[in-house]
């Protein structure tokens, strides 16, 4: 049986709101790397989506650190996982990602979807959230909705998306990284709230690295509204 696939979404940062999110936390771009320009961003920094071209060298890097880590996935029971199994769906699934390990920061209103998603699903496995997410129509018409809204023209729900949304998170004191592609959330060290930002950076540049004559790499940050 094919998968279900959604129409790919840009960083559309309404999409939040859509979601019954209250703008006391916004994403917002990251515009270069350098310490100055980060130190532009709003703080603090709850979560980091990375957006990035899926090419051939960052899959073979995948499988390697697949069979390198399979054994030994060290991961806080903390951490709030989702498999991705909906085609073209990986902004949603990075923005749940982003929202689920910082629900203690954010606030929602009453009959928010995304707030309702996270209740019903905090004690299912990562694979089990994948499949209630594929029945969860008010998430997927929202980010329909929003997928035509954006910026550029939506391409089509058949068209071959190769751009990749993940996210880094703090839980515990440790940066994560969550991709519902991979099997597992990956580990990438300590890290702190005064630090998240700078940290989760370091790993986007190793994914930079990794493919130099790319530039598609945008970097989201979600922060507290300096407003």
């Amino acid at each position: 049986m094919d998968s279900p696939r959604w129409l790919p979404l840009e960083s559309n940062p309404e999409f939040v709101s859509c979601l019954g999110m209250k703008p006391t936390w916004q994403f917002g771009d990251v515009y270069g790397l350098d310490p100055e320009l980060l130190s532009m961003v709003p703080r603090p920094v709850c979560a980091v989506l990375l957006l990035f071209p899926v090419t051939e060298k960052y899959e073979a890097f995948k499988q390697e650190e697949e069979e390198k880590l399979k054994d030994q996935p060290q991961v806080s029971p903390d951490v709030y996982f989702i498999k991705q199994t909906i085609g073209n769906a990986c902004g949603t699934i990075g923005l749940i990602h982003a929202v689920a390990n910082n629900q203690a920061h954010l606030e929602f209103e009453p009959d928010s979807p995304l707030k309702k998603f996270l209740e019903q699903t905090s004690k299912m496995t990562p694979e089990e959230r994948a499949t209630f997410l594929e029945k969860d129509e008010s998430i997927r018409v929202t980010h329909e909705s929003s997928a035509q809204e954006g910026q550029t023209e939506a391409p089509s729900l058949d068209e071959k998306v190769n751009l990749h949304f993940i996210a880094f998170v703090n839980v515990g004191g440790h940066l994560y990284e969550l991709d519902g592609r991979k099997p597992f959330p990956i580990a990438h060290g300590k890290t702190s709230e005064d630090t998240f930002l700078e940290d989760a950076v370091e790993v986007c540049k190793i994914f930079m690295a990794r493919d130099p004559q790319e530039v598609r790499f945008t970097i989201i940050a979600l922060s507290k509204d300096s407003y």
